[in-house]
């Protein structure tokens, strides 16, 4: 299936899966974006069925709009279908959950769920919904589609990677880069006798300059993802690392407390400030999303309590080591983080295979303010180059919180999109972004991140050297302290 959210962490092993002033901009340019985002509210949210009426059945043959992909949903069963102009695999399927409610389905091991009805698909930890439209038959090219095949036609395999970048990748005019000049300097390296090495010898040297952490292919024992030039992909040796150096350099050697299995940390500190880290939004368990969702809940509850929220004066959200996961954890989060609902993103989907310029229309999604103690003064938010995905999402939907925030250190990655998975004729994985996430204005990040306000270095080897953390004092610097009075009643305060 496709990936419910960004496992740039997965694949790193931190985790289970991906914007400055945004408010500021022109008044004409907010208020145009926000009146389609209006109009699409209805139109992309899921099918509801009347008060005690029974679910409308999604039995069928169903094509999402964008992502490639054709469902057959039977009463018991779902299966997936990978289509392209030139191809039609068969994914994953999936098993009908027991319950009385809307269509609920798992794949292998409960990997994923997706809650299907006529109209629209959901996939547990992602955000929105997907648009689907009713087909009367499989198409064409999906009748009788072959499963993968280790001792497919290298040709083939290449052409099927080759298209599903032209139709589905969004990125290519803004990285400058012309995907027909790279099929046609590639394709006569491959034949009927290219050994799998070559060939993914061949495939790396085409991704490689994309320079996009939510690319990666798999297969016979090979391996091939990298992050933006000059960043890194958080992994468990990195996250450790930081970990002990912030307990020691920053907490002043003070244990915080830990929750979801040590990904969340949260201490008080000095002058009536708080400092959260989070190194993912998912891996919190060995569970579902849902068990997710209430061990996020669970450290929440902890850190934001009644007491807490009111006495603290300011607040450190630390991502400089994330590496994504859910979406929707994002915003549950952001939901402790303020009294008033607000915009938080939109998200789109390349849904033309021949035009890279056109996508689904964009749905909105808001930051709704959380039935628990919330805390609603100033944040500064940490971010830097191994901020990703997931990461990424939470803090563009901080970009509008009422309150003040202010981001400091270097600029996130700059991968927000989903990863849409893909399995070659040949059976290697391959993984690439199809969505943008906008902010009010219409504005991506995709690429070289959202910048922050104040820039220091982050985690460099100079900073550890010198026992120096430059982002978490600038933090403090501009974050209100016991002394400074309320944070609503505190002009001098600096944030930004």
């Amino acid at each position: 299936m496709t990936a419910a959210h960004h496992n740039t962490a997965a694949r790193e092993g931190t985790g289970a899966r991906t914007r400055t002033g945004a408010g500021r901009h022109r008044r004409t340019a907010a208020t145009a974006l926000l009146l389609s985002l209006a109009a699409t509210a209805t139109a992309v949210g899921p099918a509801t069925a009347a008060a005690g009426a029974k679910p409308a059945s999604p039995v069928g043959i169903w094509q999402l709009d964008g992502y490639g992909t054709v469902l057959r949903v039977e009463s018991g069963r779902l299966q997936q279908y990978q289509l392209t102009g030139v191809s039609c695999l068969p994914g994953e399927s999936a098993r009908r959950l027991p319950g009385n409610g809307p269509a609920r389905y798992a794949t292998a091991d409960d990997d994923e769920i997706l809650t299907v009805r006529p109209g629209s698909v959901h996939f547990d930890g992602s955000v929105g919904d997907r648009v689907t439209r009713r087909l009367a038959a499989l198409p064409d090219l999906c009748r009788n589609a072959p499963a993968p095949d280790p001792d497919a036609d290298p040709v083939t395999t290449f052409d099927v990677f080759w298209q599903t970048f032209v139709e589905n990748y969004p990125f290519f005019a803004a990285k400058g880069i012309d995907w027909n000049a790279v099929r046609d300097q590639h394709r006569p390296r491959v034949h009927a006798g290219t050994t799998d090495p070559e060939l993914f010898a061949v495939l790396k040297d085409m991704l490689a300059p994309l320079h996009d952490a939510h690319v990666s292919l798999r297969g016979s024992g090979m391996s091939f993802a990298e992050a933006r030039p000059g960043t890194t992909v958080p992994g468990p040796t990195l996250d450790a690392r930081v970990k002990a150096y912030v307990q020691e350099v920053d907490l002043a050697g003070r244990t915080p407390q830990e929750f979801a299995r040590g990904r969340i940390s949260y201490a008080d500190l000095p002058d009536g400030r708080g400092y959260l880290r989070l190194s993912g939004f998912s891996g919190y368990t060995d569970g579902d999303f849902a068990s997710e969702s209430a061990e996020l809940d669970r450290a929440l509850d902890t850190v934001f309590t009644a007491e807490r929220t009111a006495r603290l004066r300011g607040l450190v959200i630390d991502l400089r080591i994330n590496g994504g996961g859910h979406d929707a954890l994002g915003l549950q989060l952001a939901a402790r983080l303020t009294d008033h609902p607000y915009f938080a993103y939109a998200k789109r989907v390349r849904n033309d295979p021949a035009d890279a310029t056109r996508f689904t229309r964009p749905q909105p999604l808001y930051v709704q303010p959380a039935r628990a103690p919330r805390y609603t003064g100033p944040i500064a938010v940490l971010t830097g180059g191994s901020t990703m995905s997931a990461g990424e999402t939470f803090t563009q939907a901080l970009l509008d919180r009422p309150g003040r925030t202010v981001r400091i250190g270097q600029p996130t990655q700059g991968v927000f999109s989903d990863v849409l998975g893909r399995t070659l004729p040949n059976g290697w994985q391959l993984g690439l972004p199809n969505e943008q996430f906008l902010t009010r204005t219409g504005k991506t990040f995709d690429g070289p991140g959202i910048p922050v306000d104040h820039t220091t270095p982050v985690f460099t080897e100079e900073e550890f050297d010198r026992r120096r953390d430059s982002a978490f004092a600038a933090a403090l610097d501009r974050l209100p302290h016991h002394g400074a009075g309320a944070p609503s009643q505190s002009p001098e305060v600096r944030l930004g």
